[in-house]
C-alpha cells in the first residue's frame, strides 16, 4: 500500500503540498475575474426585448458555460497533462476577448458576447482539479482548489462593484477587472505546470489516473449508472441553487435588507469557505477509501439539514442577514464540495476502476448547469418579480429536502457495490 512517509521528507512533502494548492488555488481565482465580476453590475438601462437585461446576460452566460462543460466530458477526459496549462491559458484568453467584444457592441446585441465568454470556461476547473487528484493529500489540495471558486466569486462581485464605484462603466467593468488579474493569473498557471506527477506511493493507496477514452467512458457510466444518477441527481440541485445564490447575490442581499455594501459578498463567502473546507479537507486524514467515502457522503447530507435549519433561522426571525447566509453557505457548500474533494476521489479509489475526478466532475457539471438554465428560464418565463427573496427561500426548501432524499441511497448503492467490497489488506 504504499511506503509511509519517512519524518526527513516531511517538509519537502509540505512544502510540495503548499505549492500546489498555492497554484490551483491562485488559478482558479483569477479565471472567476473574467466569469463573475459583471454580476455586480446592475444593467437595468438597458432593455432586452421586453425581458431583464441582467438576467438576458447571466442566461447567455450560463448557456456557454454549460455547453462548455459538455465539451469537457471529452476534451477534460482526453487531455494530456503536458498540455493542462497551455489550454488554460488560450481558455482564458478567449474569454477575457470576449468581454472586450461585449464592451464594443451596443447592447442589446452584446449579450452573444456573454455566451461566448462561458463557452471556454467551464472546462478549466476540471483542466485544474486533474493536476491535484489521485494523490494522498488530494482532499485537501482539492479543498484549497474549492477554497477559490468559494472565495473568488464573492471577490469578484466585489472587484467589480468597486470598479463601478471607481467611475468604469458597467459595459467596460467586466473587461478591466479580468485584465486587472491577467498578471497573477500568468504566474500561478506556471506554477501550476510545474506540478510534478502523482508517486508511485500515491499510486498505489489511490490508483491510477490516466487519460480516459471513449469506450473507458462509457464502461465506467454502465457500471454505476444507478448511483451515478442518484448523486448526479444530489449535485445538480445543489448547483442550481449554488448559481442561483452566486449569480444574484446583490438581489439576495438586497431582499433581506442590505444594500450598498461590496465587502458584504467577501466577507460572508470568507465564513462560509473557512467552516465547509476545514470539514471537507479533513477527510484527508482517513487513509481506509471506504471509511474516506462514507464520511464524505455524511457531511453532504448534513449539510442538506444544515440548509433546512438556515430557512427555520430566517423564518423565526433569530438570524442575522450575514448570519442566515453565512449558515445557508455552509449548509450548500457541504455537499458541493464533498463531492468535489471527496466522493468521486475515494470512489476511483475504492474501486480501482478506470476513470479520473476530472472526468466525473466535469459530467455532473455539465447537467447541474443544464438544470440551472431551466431554472432561470422557468423563472423567466413566469415574469420573476421584484422580491428575489421570496424565489430564493422556497427554492431554497425544495433543494434541501430532494438533496437529502438523493444523497441517502446514493450513499447505500455506492457502498454495497461489488466493485466497492474491501481490498485484501484494508481494514
Amino acid at each position: 500500500m504504499g511506503e509511509p512517509v519517512r519524518q526527513s521528507d516531511r517538509p519537502a512533502a509540505r512544502a510540495a503540498a503548499a505549492w500546489c494548492v498555492a497554484a490551483a488555488f491562485g488559478t482558479y481565482f483569477c479565471v472567476y475575474a473574467v466569469r463573475k465580476p459583471f454580476t455586480a453590475g446592475a444593467f437595468a438601462d438597458d432593455p432586452f426585448w421586453g425581458a431583464g437585461y441582467k438576467s438576458a446576460l447571466v442566461v447567455a452566460q450560463v448557456l456557454g458555460y454549460t455547453a462548455s462543460k459538455f465539451l469537457g466530458i471529452k476534451v477534460v477526459s482526453e487531455v494530456s497533462p503536458a498540455r493542462r496549462a497551455g489550454l488554460i491559458l488560450a481558455l482564458v484568453g478567449v474569454a477575457e476577448l470576449a468581454l472586450f467584444l461585449f464592451a464594443v457592441t451596443p447592447a442589446p446585441w452584446n449579450v452573444a458576447w456573454l455566451f461566448v465568454n462561458g463557452l471556454p470556461l467551464g472546462m478549466i476547473f476540471g483542466l485544474v482539479l486533474g493536476v491535484l487528484e489521485g494523490r494522498r493529500q488530494s482532499e485537501a489540495l482539492a479543498a484549497g482548489l474549492c477554497a477559490s471558486f468559494v472565495v473568488a466569486d464573492g471577490a469578484a462581485k466585489s472587484a467589480g462593484a468597486y470598479l463601478l464605484k471607481a467611475g468604469v462603466s458597467e459595459a467596460w467593468m467586466p473587461a478591466a477587472a479580468g485584465l486587472l488579474f491577467a498578471p497573477a493569473l500568468l504566474l500561478f498557471v506556471g506554477m501550476l505546470a510545474r506540478v510534478p506527477p502523482p508517486a508511485q506511493s500515491d499510486v498505489a493507496l489511490r490508483s491510477e489516473r490516466a487519460p480516459m477514452t471513449a469506450a473507458d467512458r462509457r464502461a465506467f457510466g454502465r457500471r454505476y449508472a444507478a448511483g451515478l444518477l442518484l448523486l448526479g441527481g444530489a449535485y445538480l440541485l445543489v448547483t442550481v441553487l449554488r448559481s442561483v445564490r452566486a449569480d444574484f447575490a446583490p438581489e439576495v442581499w438586497a431582499g433581506l435588507g442590505v444594500t450598498g455594501q461590496p465587502g458584504v459578498f467577501t466577507y460572508s463567502e470568507m465564513a462560509v469557505a473557512a467552516c465547509v473546507l476545514v470539514l471537507s479537507g479533513a477527510a484527508v486524514l482517513i487513509r481506509d477509501n471506504r471509511r474516506a467515502f462514507t464520511y464524505a457522503m455524511g457531511t453532504a447530507a448534513a449539510g442538506a439539514v444544515l440548509l433546512a435549519a438556515a430557512l427555520v433561522g430566517l423564518r423565526a426571525g433569530v438570524l442575522s442577514p450575514l448570519a442566515f447566509m453565512v449558515l445557508h453557505g455552509v449548509g450548500l457548500y457541504l455537499p458541493y464540495i464533498a463531492v468535489h474533494t471527496t466522493v468521486f476521489e475515494r470512489l476511483i479509489a475504492m474501486t480501482r476502476d478506470r476513470g479520473t475526478v476530472g472526468y466525473l466532475m466535469t459530467l455532473v457539471d455539465a447537467f447541474g448547469y443544464l438544470g440551472y438554465v431551466a431554472v432561470l428560464l422557468a423563472r423567466s418565463a413566469g415574469g420573476g418579480g421584484p422580491d428575489f427573496l421570496a424565489f430564493f427561500v422556497p427554492l431554497s426548501w425544495v433543494i434541501a429536502a430532494a438533496t437529502l432524499a438523493l444523497l441517502l441511497p446514493a450513499w447505500y448503492y455506492f457502498l454495497s457495490h461489488p466493485a466497492a467490497r474491501p481490498a485484501a489488506g484494508e481494514a
